[in-house]
C-alpha cells in the first residue's frame, strides 16, 4: 500500500500550509508607523527558494513565482527527513 493510499481516509481533513516569504526584524516604532497601502520590503524576490510547512512541520521546499498579478509558489523538491 502506497503512503497516499495509506492516509486517504484523511483526504478531507483541513491542515494549515506556510510558505514563508521572509523573516523581518523591525522596531516597535516601524510598526506603529504602518497604515493601508504600507509597504514592508523583503529581502527575498522571485525565483528565490523558501520553506513550505503543513501543520508547523517542513515538508517541502518552493521557489517564489508571479502568476499574473499575483504570487504562488512552485514546489521544487520535498523534505525526506534527512
Amino acid at each position: 500500500m502506497t503512503p497516499q493510499e495509506r492516509i486517504a481516509p484523511l483526504a478531507d481533513v483541513p491542515v494549515p500550509v506556510e510558505a514563508e516569504l521572509d523573516r523581518k526584524t523591525m522596531t516597535v516604532a516601524e510598526i506603529l508607523r504602518f497604515e493601508p497601502g504600507s509597504v514592508i520590503k523583503l529581502n527575498r524576490s522571485a525565483g528565490e527558494n523558501i520553506d513550505i510547512r503543513v501543520g508547523g512541520c517542513l515538508v517541502a521546499f518552493g521557489e517564489i513565482v508571479v502568476l499574473e498579478e499575483t504570487l504562488g509558489v512552485r514546489i521544487t523538491d520535498f523534505n525526506d527527513g534527512r
